[in-house]
């Protein structure tokens, strides 16, 4: 199979790319470049003889047309988008025009490259997306896929957007699309303005560990490369017209996660035990939503999957990657906004 796979130097879309590559499929990373991908995170499959990247923006629907005819894709797999919370509270301008606008350019012009290639029923378009787009949940309950939409969030309202122009697409167009909606990711490659990299580098450099309010909230943790795996799964097996909840089954408050990654550190790094004094609590996020969680009983059921990595054993292989990578992380802390309090411009 050939992958159009967008986004694919980011977190998420580079856990794709590498386990696509690893099981033989042939890859077209596209992406734009912006402040959170970075190449490194593909060059173990750079030279593979099956992987071309492709620097294009999703915005830009002329150049998107010319690379599917180029390449001639079996499937896209639409990863791109702008992802951080907090960033969307201060600029919400960039989550609309790249999460809306450049999910529709795509949509458009892979309709146009399936349509002229006389709309091959194999063809797959699955776009990425999250469970914020359900907002906030009680103590009780779990996101189902029936759950109504009540994104809180500039972030989250913009990818249920986009979840909504993808299924339009299918129902009016017959394009045959999947929506899958996922948990928090964490997990190597993870850029570093995100709770768990954000807390592994506090507690390495000595500083505050910041944790927002009281570190109450309640989030489902998904290892990345868990989720890569079913992503694939859902790309070969799910049906056309489906969406597909995947969750890591791990929910943790922030608190209880920060906890853990510190008493990781605090075997790794004993002279700098114990990590959790560092724990600053700090003025919450605006609109942050309470807790999130997420039944995984249709791709159980349907596709026989499950996640294999627990929060504990994930938590630490992530810190051994963080603490074997240093040359990665520290490259990327110059870059806008990294290391900074974003989110409070409300």
């Amino acid at each position: 199979m050939k992958i159009l796979v967008t986004g694919g130097a980011g977190f998420i879309g580079s856990a794709v790319v590498r386990q696509a590559i690893a099981r033989g499929h042939q890859v077209v990373n596209l992406d734009a470049l912006t402040y959170a991908a970075c190449l490194e995170n593909v060059a173990s499959v750079a030279e593979a003889p099956g992987y071309v990247f492709e620097k294009a923006d999703i915005r830009d629907g002329e150049r998107l047309g010319a690379i599917f005819e180029r390449h001639r894709p079996d499937a896209v797999m639409h990863l791109a988008a702008e992802s951080h919370v907090d960033r969307s509270i201060d600029g919400p301008g960039a989550f609309i025009d790249t999460n809306v606008t450049g999910t529709y350019t795509l949509l458009q012009a892979a309709r146009a490259y399936w349509e002229a290639a006389g709309r091959p029923a194999a063809f797959r378009f699955h776009h990425i997306s999250t469970d914020e787009v359900y907002g906030s949940l009680g103590p009780e309950g779990k996101f189902t896929e029936d759950t109504p939409y009540d994104p809180r969030s500039p972030y989250s309202a913009s990818k249920a957007a986009s979840d909504h122009l993808v299924r339009a697409w299918g129902e009016t167009y017959g394009l045959p699309v999947i929506v899958t909606n996922c948990s928090n990711n964490y997990g190597p490659f993870h850029f570093p303005e995100k709770l768990i990299p954000v807390v592994i580098l506090k507690a390495l450099a000595g500083e505050a560990i910041p944790v927002y309010g009281t570190g109450e909230n309640v989030r489902d943790w998904l290892f990345v490369e868990d989720h890569a795996d079913a992503l694939l799964l859902v790309l070969r097996e799910g049906q056309p017209g489906r969406t597909y909840n995947i969750g890591g089954e791990n929910e943790a408050r922030n608190i209880d996660l920060v906890r853990l990654i510190c008493a990781v550190l605090d075997d790794r790094r004993p002279e700098g035990a114990p990590h959790d004094r560092l724990i600053t609590f700090v003025e919450d996020r605006p609109g942050h939503d309470q807790r999130y969680a997420i039944d995984p009983a249709r791709i159980r059921a349907e596709l026989g999957w499950r996640p294999s990595v627990t929060l504990t054993e994930g938590l630490t292989r992530t810190v051994d990657w963080f603490l074997d990578n240093e040359a990665w992380w520290r490259a990327l802390l110059d870059r806008e906004g990294v290391g900074a309090r974003l989110g409070t411009g409300s």
